[in-house]
């Protein structure tokens, strides 16, 4: 895969998980009824975002790190939750990966070349 394959992968999954991040947790299945304050987990996705968007490589490395707290926490969720709050954690760790995968990706690209 290119470079800006990766980089198109990048921004979408991290845009994706912003969005399940929010849906998840005002409407579909928050811990409790009318939302959860947990929806603010979306405002840290937002701190990678601008730097994912242009191809910044140090974005990319410490974002590769960040992104494992939301794997995580997908998992924890995903064994613990039961019904729509599992699903919506095991897509958590599937878009979580594949966003590390085009992050490392990217970052991998630059080595190469050099």
């Amino acid at each position: 895969m290119s470079r800006d394959g990766f980089r198109s992968g990048a921004a979408a999954s991290l845009i994706a998980l912003i969005a399940l991040t929010l849906a998840w947790e005002l409407w579909l299945a928050p811990l409790r009824p009318g939302g959860s304050f947990l929806a603010f987990k979306a405002l840290f996705l937002l701190l990678p975002l601008r730097g994912i968007l242009a191809g910044k490589l140090y974005t990319y490395q410490w974002s590769s790190m960040f992104i494992l707290a939301f794997f995580t926490e997908g998992v924890m969720r995903g064994w613990a939750d039961q019904g729509l709050a599992q699903r919506m954690a095991w897509c958590e760790v599937a878009i979580s990966t594949l966003f590390f995968i085009c992050v490392l990706g990217f970052a991998r690209s630059f080595k190469r070349r050099v």
